[in-house]
C-alpha cells in the first residue's frame, strides 16, 4: 500500500512458511541387524555459540568433537557469505574433529555407590587463543577440558659414526661439543639436530650424534582436563549451565544448586537448596536448571511439579525464594494417578533473546513469556495419541523418559523428540500452524503427516494460548504405524544461527538442515 508521501506502507507479515526438512549427514550409521552397545549410545548434544562445533557426549563417559568444514572450504564465515553477490546454497556440512575418554567409572566406597562414567551434560565455554573449552558432567564429577591443535614433537634420526666391532662396555669422555639445526623456509629442519660427543679413539667411536627432539609442522589436537569440581552433590548432577560473564556456572541435582567459579574447582556456593528438615516432606525435586542468557544475576529452575522458578542472585545468598513463578494451573476434575508423573518437566531452555523459557514435560512443549507468569503463551502437544497408553508406559517406566527440547536461534520455532526415534517441530508464532513430524532417519519425511488445522484458542487468566494439537491419531503414532517405545530420540539440538537440527538415535548421530518451502 503506498502512502500520499510515496512510502510503501508493509502489509502485517504472516507467519512463516514451513520449512522443507532434508537429510545432510549421519555419524555412526548402524548396518541392518548391528547390535548397538550401551557405552555407545549418545547422551548428550550441543552446538557452541558460533555452531561451528558440536560436541557429543555416550554412556561411555566419551566425548566426540566435531567442526564445521564447509565454511572454511569458502574461506570465510556464513555472514561474510552472504554478504557475497551469489548466494551460498549449501547446507551445514561437519566432520570428526577428535574424541577422549572424559570420565571413567568410579566407585564411593563410603556410600558403597557405583558411579557410571555416562555423560549427563556437555556445555561450550568461551574460546581463548586458537584453542576451545567445554564442561562435561557425569553424576558426580564436573571437568573443565581444554582442546587445542599443538605441533608434533619428533626425534631426529640418530646418526652414529662407530665401529662397532671395536665398541667396549666402557671409555672415557674426551670433549663435548653442541651443533645448532639449520632452519627450511617453512621452520622445517634441513639438518638434523644432535648433540655431538667425541670419544676415544681406540674405542671406536669417532662421532656419537645424539637425538634430538624437534618440533615439525605437523598438528594433533590434544585434550587436557584442566580442572575437576567434584564433591559438591549428594544427588545425581542433572544440569550445568554457563554464564553469560563467562567466569562462573552453576550445576544441579535433585535438591540443589550450586554455582562455581571456572578457576576454583575446590569451592562452590550453594545458592538454591529445597532439601526439607524431613525427608517425608520431600514434595517436589530440581529437574532442570539454567542461566538467562544474557543477564548474569539470573537464572531458571524446573521441578517435578511442573512449575518453573526464576531467580535473582542479587536479592540473597541463599536463593530460597523465587522473583517470579510459573505453573499452569490444573483443570477441574482433570486429575489422575499419573497427572503428577506427567507434569514433571524434564528439560527447560532459555530464548537466544531470554524473553521466552521453553519446557518439556511428558506429553508437552510449553512456551513462556518471562513477563507473563500466569501460564504458558501456547502449548505444543507432542503425542496425545500415547495417553490412552499411560498405563502401559508406566508398567515399562517409560513414562519416566527425560526428553529434551530445543529453539531456533531466531525464536521462531521448537523442537522436541519423541518415541520410534521421530522428533516434532512446531511454528513458535500467534498465527503459525506448523507442525512437523520427522524420522530420524536418512528419508526424513517418511512418516509426515499433514499439517494440522488451524490451532484452537481459549483465553484463560486474561492471556491468549495457542494449544496445537499435532493430527495424531489414538491408540498408533502420527502415521497410524505401531508405536516402539524402545527406539526414543530424547537428545537434539538445534544450531544457534540457520534451520539446522541435530538429534541423537541411540549411537547414530544424524543431521538435518531447511529451506522454506517457497524456496526453489
Amino acid at each position: 500500500m503506498t502512502g500520499g508521501d510515496g512510502d510503501v506502507t508493509a502489509a502485517p507479515a504472516g507467519p512463516p512458511p514451513p520449512l522443507d526438512w532434508r537429510f545432510s549427514q549421519v555419524f555412526g550409521e548402524r548396518t541392518a541387524g548391528e547390535e548397538v552397545q550401551e557405552v555407545d549410545i549418545i547422551s548428550a548434544i550441543e552446538f557452541d555459540k558460533s555452531g561451528d562445533h558440536l560436541a557429543t557426549g555416550d554412556r561411555g563417559g566419551r566425548v566426540v568433537l566435531f567442526e564445521r568444514t564447509d565454511t572454511k572450504e569458502h574461506g570465510g564465515s556464513r555472514k561474510d557469505l552472504e554478504k557475497t553477490d551469489y548466494p551460498s546454497g549449501r547446507h551445514p556440512e561437519f566432520r570428526y574433529k577428535t574424541e577422549f575418554q572424559s570420565h571413567e567409572p568410579e566407585f564411593d566406597y563410603l556410600k558403597s555407590l557405583e558411579i557410571e562414567e555416562k555423560i549427563n551434560k556437555i556445555k561450550w565455554c568461551q574460546t581463548a587463543n586458537g584453542a576451545v573449552f567445554l564442561l562435561s558432567t557425569n553424576d558426580k564429577t564436573i571437568k573443565f577440558w581444554k582442546v587445542q591443535e599443538k605441533k608434533v614433537k619428533k626425534i631426529a634420526d640418530m646418526n652414529m659414526n662407530m665401529d662397532v666391532s671395536k665398541a667396549v662396555g666402557n671409555g672415557n669422555v674426551a670433549s663435548s661439543s653442541s651443533q645448532k639445526s639449520s632452519h627450511g623456509v617453512n621452520g622445517e629442519y634441513t639438518d638434523k639436530s644432535y648433540t655431538s660427543l667425541t670419544l676415544t679413539k681406540d674405542l671406536g667411536f669417532q662421532s656419537l650424534r645424539l637425538p634430538v627432539v624437534v618440533t615439525s609442522n605437523e598438528t594433533s589436537l590434544v585434550a587436557r582436563c584442566r580442572r575437576v569440581y567434584a564433591h559438591a552433590h549428594d544427588y545425581h548432577i542433572n544440569s550445568i549451565s554457563n554464564n553469560s560473564d563467562g567466569e562462573t556456572f552453576i550445576s544441579a541435582d535433585d535438591l540443589r544448586i550450586n554455582l562455581w567459579n571456572l578457576e576454583i574447582s575446590n569451592q562452590s556456593f550453594n545458592i538454591v537448596d529445597v532439601k526439607p528438615t524431613n525427608m517425608e516432606d520431600l514434595t517436589e525435586v530440581i529437574t532442570s536448571a539454567e542461566f538467562h542468557p544474557t543477564h548474569c544475576n539470573t537464572l531458571a529452575y524446573s521441578s517435578s511439579k511442573g512449575s518453573i522458578r526464576l531467580i535473582d542472585l542479587r536479592q540473597s545468598a541463599l536463593c530460597d525464594r523465587h522473583s517470579k513463578l510459573f505453573e499452569e494451573q490444573e483443570a477441574p476434575g482433570s486429575r489422575s494417578f499419573f497427572t503428577e508423573i506427567i507434569a514433571s518437566i524434564s528439560d527447560i531452555k532459555f530464548g537466544r533473546n531470554g524473553r521466552y523459557i521453553l519446557s518439556r514435560d511428558y506429553m508437552t512443549l510449553k512456551l513462556w513469556d518471562i513477563n507473563m507468569d500466569a501460564g504458558p503463551v501456547s502449548t505444543f502437544q507432542v503425542h496425545e495419541y500415547l495417553r490412552p497408553k499411560l498405563c502401559d508406559l508406566y508398567e515399562n517406566d517409560s513414562i519416566f523418559d527425560k526428553f529434551e527440547c530445543c529453539l531456533s536461534g531466531d525464536g521462531m520455532r521448537v523442537a522436541t523428540g519423541s518415541y520410534s526415534n521421530l522428533f516434532r517441530v512446531f511454528g513458535s508464532g500467534p498465527t503459525s500452524t506448523e507442525a512437523t513430524t520427522l524420522e530420524a532417519s536418512k528419508n526424513p519425511m517418511r512418516r509426515q503427516v499433514q499439517t494440522p488445522a488451524r490451532p484452537s484458542r481459549s483465553l484463560s487468566s486474561s492471556i491468549t494460548r495457542v494449544v496445537r494439537r499435532g493430527a495424531e491419531s489414538p491408540g498408533n503414532d502420527t502415521n497410524g504405524n505401531s508405536f516402539d517405545f524402545t527406539t526414543k530420540l530424547l537428545h537434539l539440538a538445534w544450531h544457534p544461527t540457520e534451520n539446522s537440527i541435530a538429534c541423537a538415535a541411540a549411537n547414530s548421530l544424524y543431521m538435518y538442515y531447511a529451506s522454506n518451502e517457497s524456496t526453489p
